[in-house]
């Protein structure tokens, strides 16, 4: 029989109950489906279900149990298979064939996530250096990241179903859906602070460190774009007018025939919407899903703004969030920034250094969260990314307005220390 483990030290005893309840939301959103659901890829840039399982649970084993020379792993070959990628972890299936991995069998990929969880118990038992709580909640986080992907490419999946099937009955909303409040929030120039200052909680390396950036006078619209606004842009030939667009947004209009946001579809009576409960009429009030970059920038063009930078939207967050409606609970929110490194960023040190700062080119910068998104996962810091062409996140706008297109706003001159 094997001994009990030690009783764990007030701080371990805390990390376990973080582990445990991020761990368990997990195998929560999965709860519902039938095997068949969980290991079918859809495309490319999606993974099956049952691959999220494996790769969140060899995220600890890679990063933090197997730090240990003596550590034995629960079986070598998973390695290949639920490696991302991680260049110094050696060889990997690439991304668009992880739905061909039959095995292992989902039965095992769980009982797989069942050694690594006994293992982690255990490791908790003794204390973690500071890079190991580093990277413990780094992989907390990762797999935070997960379960909102899980989400998307579960949509994405069912979308492709004829039948239409519902995967949710209801969504599994981490907040509820703010009423909108009309207008715009007025934020006059200054010197502001941007990045995560490393004091307050965990953030990613790519959020540090903080610098100072001068930003003009601008507004923020305080409500987000809804589905009834991108109807009538739909319905003004938004789609069909080249001046709008960027060339490489309108080559993908004309290639990929696009004419609407991801899930829409047209129907005698009007426009339906897919989701992940189902299909049902477009609800106009609701906030619009599923637009990459290239539509977000044509759309604010049409509506006389533009997109906002990530230091607008940051500095707006932080110092007038409670104005906003939806700021972090419904979508994530495209801005003009492209994803790049902050003045003085580094990297994590060791095999993490390959999680953010390789990505850093040609992608764009998202702020805020969704309704998918964890609570205690987001910060005002955050800094979320995408390549331009992508649609199957949960993204949508936030309108922006500098002094000649909205000269309403009042300008008084600050600096925030």
């Amino acid at each position: 029989m094997r001994p009990a483990p030690r009783p764990l030290p007030l701080v371990s005893t805390a990390l376990l109950s973080k582990y445990q309840r991020v761990r368990e939301q997990t195998l929560r959103l999965v709860s519902g489906f039938a095997p068949e659901d969980l290991v079918v890829q859809s495309m490319p840039n999606a993974s099956p279900a049952k691959w999220h399982l494996g790769h969140t649970s060899w995220f600890f084993e890679a990063m933090i149990l197997a730090r240990d020379p003596r550590y034995v792993p629960v079986n070598p070959q998973l390695q290949l298979i639920f490696n991302s990628y991680y260049e110094a972890l050696g060889k990997r299936v690439a991304r668009a064939e992880r739905g061909l991995m039959t095995r292992p069998s989902l039965c095992e990929v769980q009982a797989y996530r069942a050694e690594i969880d006994r293992r982690m118990y255990d490791r908790l038992n003794d204390p973690l250096s500071e890079a190991e709580e580093y990277l413990f909640n780094l992989g907390l986080n990762h797999e935070q990241q997960h379960q909102e992907l899980l989400v998307q490419d579960l949509l994405h999946l069912f979308s492709r179903n004829p039948l239409r099937p519902a995967a949710w009955r209801e969504e599994p909303r981490t907040a509820p859906l703010a009423l909108p409040r009309g207008g715009v929030i007025e934020i006059s120039e200054g010197l502001v602070s941007v990045g995560h200052d490393k004091v307050d909680g965990f953030s990613f390396d790519n959020e540090i460190p903080v610098h100072r950036q001068w930003l003009n006078a601008y507004a923020l619209s305080a409500d987000l774009v809804s589905n009834g606004q991108w109807a009538r842009f739909i319905e003004d030939g938004g789609y069909e007018r080249a001046e709008l667009w960027l060339s490489d947004g309108w080559a993908l209009v004309q290639t990929e025939g696009l004419r609407a946001p991801a899930y829409w579809r047209s129907s005698g009576s009007g426009w339906k919407q897919f989701t992940v409960t189902g299909e049902a009429d477009l609800d106009e009030d609701a906030p619009v899903r599923h637009i990459n970059y290239y539509e977000a920038d044509a759309f604010a063009r049409w509506a006389g703004g533009r997109l906002p930078t990530e230091a607008e939207w940051e500095h707006a967050a932080a110092t007038r969030g409670a104005e906003f409606s939806n700021l972090d609970t419904e979508v994530w929110q495209w801005t003009q920034s492209s994803y790049g490194p902050y003045p003085g960023f580094q990297p994590t040190e060791g095999t993490a250094a390959e999680y953010n700062g390789k990505f850093m080119a040609n992608q764009m910068i998202l702020r805020g969260g969704s309704f998918a998104t964890p609570r205690d996962h987001l910060r005002t810091t955050y800094r979320n990314f995408y390549y331009p062409h992508q649609r199957w996140a949960f993204t949508g706008l936030r309108l922006a307005f500098d002094r000649a297109q909205n000269p309403e706003v009042a300008c008084k001159p600050f600096v925030v220390n």
